[in-house]
Protein backbone atom coordinates (compact mmCIF):
# COMPACT_ATOMS: atom_id res chain seq x y z
CA UNK A 1 0.00 0.00 0.00
CA UNK A 2 1.29 3.75 -1.21
CA UNK A 3 1.27 5.51 2.55
CA UNK A 4 2.49 8.21 1.11
CA UNK A 5 -0.39 9.81 0.69
CA UNK A 6 -0.85 10.14 4.58
CA UNK A 7 2.36 11.84 4.68
CA UNK A 8 1.37 15.87 4.29
CA UNK A 9 -1.95 15.36 6.82
CA UNK A 10 1.08 14.31 9.30
CA UNK A 11 3.38 16.67 8.84
CA UNK A 12 0.71 19.43 9.17
CA UNK A 13 -0.80 18.15 12.12
CA UNK A 14 2.60 17.98 13.73
CA UNK A 15 3.13 21.60 12.84
CA UNK A 16 -0.17 22.73 14.17
CA UNK A 17 0.72 21.02 17.73
CA UNK A 18 4.31 22.16 17.60
CA UNK A 19 2.94 26.24 17.28
CA UNK A 20 0.76 24.93 20.49
CA UNK A 21 2.24 24.63 24.02
CA UNK A 22 1.82 21.70 25.37
CA UNK A 23 3.86 21.23 28.61
CA UNK A 24 3.03 18.90 30.82
CA UNK A 25 -0.21 19.11 33.06
CA UNK A 26 -1.23 21.86 30.21
CA UNK A 27 -2.07 19.55 27.46
CA UNK A 28 -5.74 20.78 26.58
CA UNK A 29 -5.05 22.68 23.64
CA UNK A 30 -2.86 20.35 22.32
CA UNK A 31 -5.70 17.38 22.57
CA UNK A 32 -8.17 20.06 21.05
CA UNK A 33 -5.86 19.93 17.89
CA UNK A 34 -5.70 16.32 17.47
CA UNK A 35 -9.60 16.23 18.41
CA UNK A 36 -10.46 18.63 15.72
CA UNK A 37 -8.26 16.36 12.94
CA UNK A 38 -9.62 12.99 13.98
CA UNK A 39 -13.47 15.30 14.27
CA UNK A 40 -13.15 16.55 10.25
CA UNK A 41 -12.32 13.07 9.15
CA UNK A 42 -15.28 11.63 11.00
CA UNK A 43 -13.03 9.25 13.40
CA UNK A 44 -14.29 8.41 16.50
CA UNK A 45 -12.36 8.84 19.76
CA UNK A 46 -13.21 9.97 23.77
CA UNK A 47 -11.18 12.20 25.02
CA UNK A 48 -10.44 11.64 29.39
CA UNK A 49 -9.07 15.11 30.84
CA UNK A 50 -6.57 15.80 27.74
CA UNK A 51 -6.00 12.00 26.93
CA UNK A 52 -7.80 10.78 23.67
CA UNK A 53 -8.84 7.32 23.11
CA UNK A 54 -9.17 5.39 19.90
CA UNK A 55 -10.40 2.01 19.20
CA UNK A 56 -11.01 0.01 15.88
CA UNK A 57 -14.28 -0.76 14.51
CA UNK A 58 -13.46 -4.01 14.41
CA UNK A 59 -13.11 -4.94 18.51
CA UNK A 60 -14.45 -8.29 18.82
CA UNK A 61 -13.70 -10.35 22.53
CA UNK A 62 -12.17 -12.94 20.93
CA UNK A 63 -9.54 -11.24 19.62
CA UNK A 64 -6.06 -10.51 21.77
CA UNK A 65 -5.62 -6.39 21.82
CA UNK A 66 -2.95 -4.57 20.40
CA UNK A 67 -2.53 -0.94 21.98
CA UNK A 68 -0.18 1.87 20.33
CA UNK A 69 0.65 4.95 22.61
CA UNK A 70 2.17 8.20 21.87
CA UNK A 71 2.11 11.25 24.23
CA UNK A 72 1.05 15.13 23.81
CA UNK A 73 3.20 16.36 26.01
CA UNK A 74 6.55 18.60 25.86
CA UNK A 75 9.21 19.69 27.96
CA UNK A 76 9.98 23.49 28.65
CA UNK A 77 11.92 24.70 26.61
CA UNK A 78 15.35 25.71 27.77
CA UNK A 79 16.97 29.46 27.39
CA UNK A 80 19.30 27.55 25.09
CA UNK A 81 16.94 27.38 21.88
CA UNK A 82 18.85 30.03 18.86
CA UNK A 83 15.36 29.47 16.74
CA UNK A 84 11.16 30.44 18.44
CA UNK A 85 10.13 27.05 20.07
CA UNK A 86 6.72 27.20 19.32
CA UNK A 87 7.40 28.21 15.61
CA UNK A 88 6.99 24.97 12.96
CA UNK A 89 10.15 25.72 10.22
CA UNK A 90 10.81 23.67 7.72
CA UNK A 91 14.33 23.81 5.90
CA UNK A 92 14.89 21.09 3.49
CA UNK A 93 14.06 17.46 5.28
CA UNK A 94 14.11 18.81 8.77
CA UNK A 95 11.31 19.87 10.52
CA UNK A 96 12.41 21.96 13.92
CA UNK A 97 9.73 23.02 16.58
CA UNK A 98 9.55 21.36 20.31
CA UNK A 99 8.20 18.24 20.08
CA UNK A 100 8.59 17.52 16.94
CA UNK A 101 11.07 14.66 17.71
CA UNK A 102 9.84 14.17 21.37
CA UNK A 103 6.65 12.93 20.55
CA UNK A 104 5.18 15.00 18.04
CA UNK A 105 6.92 12.68 15.17
CA UNK A 106 5.74 9.11 16.67
CA UNK A 107 2.02 10.84 17.49
CA UNK A 108 1.34 11.82 13.91
CA UNK A 109 2.36 8.49 12.53
CA UNK A 110 0.30 6.25 14.43
CA UNK A 111 -2.61 8.28 14.19
CA UNK A 112 -2.22 7.68 9.96
CA UNK A 113 -1.39 4.38 10.96
CA UNK A 114 -4.15 3.20 13.09
CA UNK A 115 -6.38 5.11 9.95
CA UNK A 116 -4.75 2.77 7.75
CA UNK A 117 -4.92 -0.61 9.74
CA UNK A 118 -9.05 -0.22 10.84
CA UNK A 119 -9.40 -0.52 6.92
CA UNK A 120 -9.48 -3.91 7.10
CA UNK A 121 -10.25 -6.49 10.04
CA UNK A 122 -7.04 -7.11 11.81
CA UNK A 123 -6.28 -10.15 13.51
CA UNK A 124 -6.50 -8.36 16.85
CA UNK A 125 -8.29 -5.53 18.11
CA UNK A 126 -6.80 -2.32 17.99
CA UNK A 127 -6.21 0.50 20.62
CA UNK A 128 -4.69 3.89 20.01
CA UNK A 129 -3.99 5.81 23.28
CA UNK A 130 -2.62 9.36 22.94
CA UNK A 131 -1.33 10.69 26.58
CA UNK A 132 -0.72 13.66 28.80
CA UNK A 133 1.70 14.38 31.05
CA UNK A 134 4.16 11.78 29.90
CA UNK A 135 7.05 13.84 30.79
CA UNK A 136 6.16 13.78 34.32
CA UNK A 137 5.05 10.39 34.72
CA UNK A 138 1.99 12.59 35.68
CA UNK A 139 -1.61 10.95 37.58
CA UNK A 140 -3.52 12.39 34.90
CA UNK A 141 -1.86 10.96 32.39
CA UNK A 142 -1.91 7.58 31.17
CA UNK A 143 -2.16 5.89 34.49
CA UNK A 144 -5.22 7.39 35.00
CA UNK A 145 -6.75 5.71 31.66
CA UNK A 146 -5.97 1.97 32.68
CA UNK A 147 -8.97 1.47 34.33
CA UNK A 148 -11.10 3.07 31.48
CA UNK A 149 -8.96 0.39 28.74
CA UNK A 150 -10.17 -3.08 27.49
CA UNK A 151 -7.80 -5.76 28.29
CA UNK A 152 -4.42 -4.92 26.65
CA UNK A 153 -2.13 -8.05 25.49
CA UNK A 154 0.59 -6.10 24.23
CA UNK A 155 1.58 -2.56 23.18
CA UNK A 156 3.75 -0.89 21.11
CA UNK A 157 5.28 2.80 22.27
CA UNK A 158 6.07 5.39 19.72
CA UNK A 159 8.80 7.04 21.03
CA UNK A 160 12.23 8.44 18.97
CA UNK A 161 14.02 4.94 18.73
CA UNK A 162 14.69 5.61 15.09
CA UNK A 163 12.48 2.72 14.16
CA UNK A 164 14.86 -0.14 16.15
CA UNK A 165 12.71 -1.76 18.46
CA UNK A 166 13.69 -1.07 22.09
CA UNK A 167 12.50 -4.35 23.91
CA UNK A 168 13.29 -3.47 27.12
CA UNK A 169 13.49 0.32 29.53
CA UNK A 170 14.92 1.20 32.47
CA UNK A 171 12.64 2.31 35.11
CA UNK A 172 13.22 5.36 37.65
CA UNK A 173 13.01 6.09 40.96
CA UNK A 174 13.89 9.07 42.88
CA UNK A 175 15.58 8.39 46.49
CA UNK A 176 15.82 11.59 49.46
CA UNK A 177 18.97 10.43 51.79
CA UNK A 178 18.43 12.40 55.18
CA UNK A 179 21.39 12.82 57.32
CA UNK A 180 21.19 13.91 60.97
CA UNK A 181 24.05 15.38 62.77
CA UNK A 182 24.43 18.10 65.76
CA UNK A 183 24.86 21.99 65.27
CA UNK A 184 28.14 23.24 66.79
CA UNK A 185 30.36 26.16 66.59
CA UNK A 186 32.47 25.70 63.41
CA UNK A 187 35.46 27.03 65.39
CA UNK A 188 35.54 24.72 68.37
CA UNK A 189 36.02 21.27 68.36
CA UNK A 190 32.07 20.47 69.42
CA UNK A 191 28.97 18.86 67.00
CA UNK A 192 29.01 16.12 64.44
CA UNK A 193 29.00 17.39 61.01
CA UNK A 194 25.84 15.87 58.90
CA UNK A 195 28.01 16.63 55.51
CA UNK A 196 30.89 14.31 56.59
CA UNK A 197 28.11 11.51 56.89
CA UNK A 198 26.95 12.26 53.61
CA UNK A 199 30.13 11.64 52.36
CA UNK A 200 30.46 8.25 53.15
CA UNK A 201 26.69 7.25 52.06
CA UNK A 202 27.47 9.24 48.61
CA UNK A 203 30.78 7.68 48.46
CA UNK A 204 28.93 4.62 48.34
CA UNK A 205 26.09 5.44 46.46
CA UNK A 206 28.90 6.44 43.40
CA UNK A 207 31.01 3.19 43.89
CA UNK A 208 28.70 0.36 44.65
CA UNK A 209 27.99 -2.41 41.69
CA UNK A 210 24.39 -4.36 41.38
CA UNK A 211 25.39 -7.75 40.78
CA UNK A 212 22.72 -8.65 38.11
CA UNK A 213 23.74 -7.07 35.34
CA UNK A 214 21.23 -7.03 32.14
CA UNK A 215 22.55 -8.03 28.67
CA UNK A 216 19.83 -5.30 27.31
CA UNK A 217 20.70 -2.42 30.22
CA UNK A 218 23.14 -3.07 31.48
CA UNK A 219 23.76 -2.18 35.23
CA UNK A 220 21.48 -0.69 37.63
CA UNK A 221 23.02 3.40 37.68
CA UNK A 222 22.73 5.45 40.88
CA UNK A 223 23.88 9.45 40.65
CA UNK A 224 23.52 11.64 43.38
CA UNK A 225 21.68 15.08 41.59
CA UNK A 226 20.95 17.55 44.42
CA UNK A 227 22.68 18.02 47.95
CA UNK A 228 21.33 20.67 50.66
CA UNK A 229 23.25 20.99 54.08
CA UNK A 230 24.20 24.08 56.09
CA UNK A 231 22.75 27.59 57.40
CA UNK A 232 25.97 29.83 57.50
CA UNK A 233 29.42 29.54 57.40
CA UNK A 234 30.44 29.03 60.92
CA UNK A 235 27.64 26.66 62.05
CA UNK A 236 28.37 22.66 61.67
CA UNK A 237 25.04 21.47 59.84
CA UNK A 238 22.57 19.17 61.96
CA UNK A 239 21.44 17.93 58.90
CA UNK A 240 22.52 17.07 54.83
CA UNK A 241 19.82 15.98 52.42
CA UNK A 242 20.79 14.40 49.00
CA UNK A 243 18.70 13.12 46.41
CA UNK A 244 19.68 9.89 44.24
CA UNK A 245 18.49 9.05 40.34
CA UNK A 246 18.04 5.33 40.31
CA UNK A 247 17.83 3.72 36.82
CA UNK A 248 16.81 0.28 37.47
CA UNK A 249 17.17 -2.23 34.92
CA UNK A 250 14.58 -5.58 34.33
CA UNK A 251 16.21 -7.81 36.87
CA UNK A 252 15.56 -5.40 40.08
CA UNK A 253 12.27 -4.05 40.75
CA UNK A 254 12.11 -0.45 42.50
CA UNK A 255 11.46 -2.03 45.51
CA UNK A 256 14.03 -4.84 45.97
CA UNK A 257 16.62 -1.89 45.34
CA UNK A 258 14.96 0.51 48.04
CA UNK A 259 15.46 -2.44 50.66
CA UNK A 260 19.34 -2.76 49.42
CA UNK A 261 20.25 0.89 49.65
CA UNK A 262 17.96 1.43 53.03
CA UNK A 263 20.28 -1.88 54.38
CA UNK A 264 23.62 -0.19 53.08
CA UNK A 265 23.43 3.83 54.17
CA UNK A 266 23.43 5.42 57.37
CA UNK A 267 20.96 8.39 56.56
CA UNK A 268 17.02 7.61 56.36
CA UNK A 269 15.85 6.57 53.18
CA UNK A 270 12.83 7.46 51.45
CA UNK A 271 11.19 6.77 47.84
CA UNK A 272 8.72 9.01 45.95
CA UNK A 273 7.19 6.13 44.35
CA UNK A 274 7.79 2.49 43.28
CA UNK A 275 5.85 2.87 40.37
CA UNK A 276 7.87 3.39 37.78
CA UNK A 277 9.56 -0.31 37.33
CA UNK A 278 11.92 -1.03 34.49
CA UNK A 279 9.84 -3.10 31.59
CA UNK A 280 10.58 -5.64 29.24
CA UNK A 281 9.24 -7.70 26.11
CA UNK A 282 10.21 -11.33 25.19
CA UNK A 283 12.49 -11.69 21.91
CA UNK A 284 10.39 -14.25 20.72
CA UNK A 285 7.20 -12.21 21.24
CA UNK A 286 6.13 -11.96 17.44
CA UNK A 287 6.13 -8.26 17.73
CA UNK A 288 9.75 -8.25 18.05
CA UNK A 289 10.08 -11.31 15.72
CA UNK A 290 8.03 -9.52 13.02
CA UNK A 291 10.39 -6.20 13.38
CA UNK A 292 13.71 -8.32 13.08
CA UNK A 293 12.48 -9.79 10.04
CA UNK A 294 12.11 -6.15 9.12
CA UNK A 295 15.72 -5.61 9.70
CA UNK A 296 15.12 -4.32 13.13
CA UNK A 297 18.04 -4.54 15.67
CA UNK A 298 16.92 -5.17 19.92
CA UNK A 299 18.22 -3.14 22.23
CA UNK A 300 17.38 -1.77 26.03
CA UNK A 301 16.65 1.65 25.76
CA UNK A 302 18.30 3.97 28.97
CA UNK A 303 15.18 6.44 28.79
CA UNK A 304 12.07 6.37 30.81
CA UNK A 305 8.51 6.40 28.57
CA UNK A 306 4.59 5.42 29.41
CA UNK A 307 6.14 2.03 29.47
CA UNK A 308 7.08 2.05 33.18
CA UNK A 309 3.20 1.76 33.80
CA UNK A 310 2.02 -0.69 31.68
CA UNK A 311 0.77 -4.15 33.34
CA UNK A 312 1.31 -5.95 30.31
CA UNK A 313 4.33 -6.14 27.41
CA UNK A 314 5.20 -3.32 25.76
CA UNK A 315 8.02 -2.48 22.46
CA UNK A 316 9.10 0.67 22.15
CA UNK A 317 9.83 2.07 18.34
CA UNK A 318 9.32 5.73 16.74
CA UNK A 319 10.77 7.61 14.43
CA UNK A 320 13.19 10.25 15.03
CA UNK A 321 16.70 9.62 17.89
CA UNK A 322 16.62 10.20 21.29
CA UNK A 323 19.73 12.04 21.68
CA UNK A 324 17.39 15.32 20.45
CA UNK A 325 14.65 14.82 22.89
CA UNK A 326 14.49 17.63 25.22
CA UNK A 327 17.25 19.40 23.21
CA UNK A 328 17.45 22.97 22.46
CA UNK A 329 16.26 23.36 18.26
CA UNK A 330 14.59 19.88 18.54
CA UNK A 331 13.77 18.62 15.05
CA UNK A 332 12.54 15.49 12.78
CA UNK A 333 13.53 14.69 9.20
CA UNK A 334 9.87 14.56 7.45
CA UNK A 335 11.77 11.62 5.87
CA UNK A 336 11.89 9.81 9.43
CA UNK A 337 7.59 10.09 9.52
CA UNK A 338 7.23 9.18 5.98
CA UNK A 339 9.28 5.97 7.15
CA UNK A 340 7.57 5.23 10.43
CA UNK A 341 4.06 5.23 8.89
CA UNK A 342 5.13 2.71 5.48
CA UNK A 343 7.49 0.79 8.92
CA UNK A 344 4.73 0.76 11.12
CA UNK A 345 2.17 -0.49 8.89
CA UNK A 346 4.59 -2.94 7.77
CA UNK A 347 4.98 -4.23 10.77
CA UNK A 348 1.39 -4.44 12.22
CA UNK A 349 -0.52 -5.68 9.23
CA UNK A 350 -1.97 -8.58 9.32
CA UNK A 351 0.94 -9.54 11.76
CA UNK A 352 -0.85 -12.11 14.42
CA UNK A 353 0.37 -11.17 17.55
CA UNK A 354 -1.11 -14.32 19.34
CA UNK A 355 1.17 -16.50 17.43
CA UNK A 356 3.39 -16.10 13.77
CA UNK A 357 3.11 -13.17 11.92
CA UNK A 358 1.23 -13.91 9.25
Amino acid sequence: MDTSVLLPEAVNLLCQLIETPRASRDEAAASQVVASFLSARRIPFRQIGANIILQSPHFSEELPTLMLCAHLDTVRPTSSWTRPPFSASLEGDALYGIGSNDDGASLVSLVQVFRLLCQRQQPYNLLLVLSAEEEVSGSNGFESLLPQLPHVDVALVGEPTGMQPAIAEKGLMVLDVVEQGQAGHAARNEGDNAIYHAVDDIQWFRTYQFPKMSPLLGAVKMTVTVIQAGTQHNVVPAQCTFTVDVRSNELYSNREIFDLVSAHVKGKVSAHSFRLNSSQISPTHPLVRRAIALGGTPFGSPTLSDQALMPFPSLKMGPGESCRSHSADEFVLVSEISEAISHYYSLLNGTDISGAAS
